[in-house]
C-alpha cells in the first residue's frame, strides 16, 4: 500500500508541536519526576483536546474518532520531540486492547473516558511492570488468558529517565475478561503499544539532534563554530540518516500493524534514538552530563525507549521470524503453481 502523507496530516502535526511548544513540557517533565502530576495532567488535557487519544478509539464509542494507527503514529513523534511525560503510550494501548475484546461492558465504560482524556490508563502484561500506575485512573493487567482491574500497586522504581515510573501491580482485583480472545487483544494492544513506541522514540532522536545542531553552530573552538569541522558534520549527517531510515518503517508499520513491520520500526527507531543521544552527549560535552540542561530529559528517554514494549533482540527475532513464514508461504505457492501447471499440461 503507497503512503503518500496528506496536508492534513502535516497540518495535524504542526499544531501538536506549536501547541506542545507553546506548553514548556520540559517543567511538566521535571514535575513528573518529583512526583507532582498536576502540570502533566494538564498537558494531558490538551493532548486530549487536540484528540489524540481519540485517534484509537473507534467511532462507535461517543468522542472516538476512528481506529487511526497513522495518525497514532504522526502524533506519538510530537509527544517524542517535547518529551511528553506520562502513560500515554498505554493508554492508546488499553483502548486498543478494549477494542478488541468487543463492545462489551469493559469497553462501553471505558472507551468514551479515554477519548475525551478523562481516564488515563497503564497496562502491565504478565508480572511486568506497569508505566506511571501511581497516577494512572486505571491500571489493567494481563495474566494468562485473565484481564483484570489492578486494585493497587507496589514500590514505584525509577531506572535512567526519572519520569518513567514503574511499579508492580497489586494481584487481585476484578477480573473484566477471560479465555483465548484476551490472550489475542493482549497482542493486538502489544503492536499498537510497539508502534506508539517507536514514534516517540523517534520524536525523541529528532529533538535531540535539533538540539545538537544548534548547539555546534554557537560553541566555538580554535576560533570557528565545532559545526564546520568536517568529524562533527559527519557524525550530525549519519545521525540524520538512521532517523530518515526509521521514518518510513514507522509509517509502513501503522499502515500493516502486522508483528514483523512493526518490530522493525521498533528497532529501527529505538536505535537512531539511542545513536542520536549517544551523538548529542559526546558533541555537548560536559554539560551535556548536567541536570540543569533541558537536553539531559531527552537524553535519558532514548534508552528507555529503545527498550519499551519489545527490546532490540526481541524485535530482530519477530522480523526474523516474519521473514521465514513469508519464505515459507512462497514456496508453498510456488509448489502449487507448479502443480497446477502440470496439470494444465496433461
Amino acid at each position: 500500500m503507497p503512503l503518500h502523507l496528506t496536508e492534513q496530516h502535516r497540518d495535524f502535526a504542526r499544531s501538536l508541536d506549536a501547541m506542545l511548544t507553546a506548553s514548556d513540557t520540559p517543567s511538566a517533565v521535571r514535575a513528573w519526576a518529583a512526583g507532582d502530576p498536576v502540570p502533566g495532567r494538564a498537558l494531558r488535557a490538551r493532548l486530549a483536546e487536540a484528540g489524540v487519544f481519540a485517534l484509537a478509539v473507534p467511532e462507535a464509542y461517543e468522542g472516538g474518532l476512528g481506529v487511526l494507527p497513522l495518525e497514532v503514529a504522526l502524533a506519538f513523534v510530537e509527544l517524542g520531540r517535547h518529551a511528553v511525560p506520562g502513560p500515554v503510550v498505554e493508554t492508546v494501548a488499553v483502548a486498543a486492547l478494549l477494542d478488541r475484546l468487543g463492545d462489551g461492558g469493559p469497553a462501553k465504560r471505558r472507551l468514551p473516558g479515554i477519548a475525551a482524556g478523562e481516564l488515563s490508563a497503564t497496562l502491565a502484561v504478565g508480572s511486568g511492570y506497569a508505566l506511571d500506575a501511581d497516577t494512572a485512573d486505571l491500571v489493567l493487567v494481563v495474566a494468562g488468558d485473565e484481564l483484570r482491574v489492578a486494585p493497587g500497586h507496589g514500590p514505584v522504581r525509577v531506572g535512567a529517565d526519572p519520569a518513567r515510573r514503574l511499579a508492580r501491580p497489586a494481584p487481585g482485583g476484578e477480573v473484566l475478561a477471560a479465555g483465548p480472545h484476551v490472550v489475542e487483544a493482549a497482542r493486538y494492544a502489544a503492536r499498537w503499544a510497539a508502534l506508539a513506541t517507536a514514534a516517540q522514540a523517534l520524536g525523541v532522536g529528532y529533538a535531540l539532534l535539533d538540539r545538537t545542531v544548534a548547539y555546534v553552530r554557537q560553541r566555538t573552538q580554535f576560533g570557528a563554530a565545532i559545526g564546520s569541522f568536517q568529524a562533527v558534520k559527519h557524525r550530525l549527517a549519519d545521525t540524520l540518516l538512521a532517523l530518515e531510515f526509521a521514518r518510513p518503517l514507522l509509517y509502513g508499520a501503522a499502515l500493516s500493524l502486522r508483528t514483523p513491520d512493526v518490530a522493525a520500526a521498533k528497532v529501527t527507531a529505538g536505535e537512531a534514538a539511542y545513536g542520536a543521544a549517544r551523538t548529542a552527549l559526546q558533541l555537548h560535552g560536559a554539560i551535556g552530563y548536567t541536570e540543569e540542561l533541558d537536553l539531559a530529559l531527552w537524553l535519558r528517554k532514548a534508552r528507555p525507549l529503545r527498550d519499551a514494549w519489545g527490546t532490540p533482540a526481541w524485535c530482530r527475532a519477530r522480523v526474523l521470524d516474519g521473514d521465514a513464514q513469508a519464505t515459507r508461504t512462497a514456496r508453498r505457492v510456488d509448489r502449487r503453481a507448479v502443480g497446477a501447471g502440470n496439470d494444465r499440461v496433461r
